[in-house]
């Protein structure tokens, strides 16, 4: 059944409210970073509607209206989706781009947020269709190992976003570039996604510049995975939750559990 905006509690409502205030204002950072250009990009966030039960199918999401300027986009102008993609609440068509973040949702219970941009140098990458090797401790620390290529999909249905999760799907990194086209990356909250689309740009220029002044050295497994658990899990004010943040579930079944143990201290950002 279509979720409809009069059917929804008072208090799904008011975090959808709060939730169009981050995502209106996470997409100024995507120009800020030079991430994008006109108005191509974006960023999106999943609203759980059943905090007891957790991340599900009934959830909703926000998102930019399609084609409209970075200028424009004020808090009133997202829009809310349900999980197929079907607008909810919103005055515009959601971003060509929502089936991808949509199927992403449905099918990865932990990640709160998603962001694609068509940022240069690791666009560049996806042209080639070439993984950026993981040749710099800060790829380690962040994405535990190379930035992957996604299959060729073309925009307008959910091919994006299967291509999305079959390959960060149980893997440690965090932005996948798709053949042809660009980043995207995922995150426990849209900030989280914002925060790996700068870094995947970073890490994708600095080893191209590095690749002209001659060949680049990879980074021995054994030293990835120290890299990676110390910033991951220590870095910062305590580290973050161990819970995956690239699970794979079915969504017709009920979602795991997708808090952080008792023992584990909350994401320091």
């Amino acid at each position: 059944m279509t979720t409809t905006w009069d059917d929804l509690p008072r208090r799904v409502r008011d975090e959808v409210a709060r939730t169009r205030e981050v995502v209106a204002r996470l997409h100024a950072e995507l120009p800020r970073w030079e991430l994008v250009v006109w108005t191509a990009g974006n960023v999106s966030q999943r609203v759980v509607v059943d905090p007891d039960r957790g991340p599900g199918p009934d959830d909703l999401l926000v998102i930019k209206p399609s084609g409209v300027t970075y200028d424009e986009l004020t808090t009133e102008a997202m829009v809310v989706t349900d999980l197929t993609g079907a607008l909810v609440h919103g005055d515009r068509s959601p971003s060509s781009d929502t089936a991808a973040h949509a199927y992403v949702y449905a099918h990865m219970p932990a990640v709160g947020g998603v962001v694609h941009t068509h940022s240069t140098y690791a666009t560049a990458w996806a042209a080639r269709r070439e993984p950026v090797p993981c040749v710099l401790t800060m790829m380690a620390d962040e994405f535990g190992g190379p930035i992957p290529i996604g299959p060729f999909a073309l925009i307008g249905d959910d091919s994006i976003g299967q291509g999305i999760v079959s390959t960060l799907g149980g893997g440690r990194s965090r932005a996948v570039l798709m053949a042809n086209h660009g980043p995207f990356t995922i995150g426990r909250d849209a900030k989280d996604a914002v925060k790996a689309a700068v870094m995947v740009e970073e890490v994708a220029r600095t080893v191209h510049i590095a690749r002209q002044l001659g060949d680049t050295v990879p980074i021995d497994q054994a030293q990835i995975d120290a890299l990676y658990e110390r910033y991951q899990y220590v870095y910062g004010q305590g580290g973050g939750a161990r819970t995956p943040l690239t699970t794979v579930t079915d969504p017709t079944r009920p979602a795991p559990d997708t808090t952080a143990p008792d023992d584990t201290v909350k994401d320091p950002s």
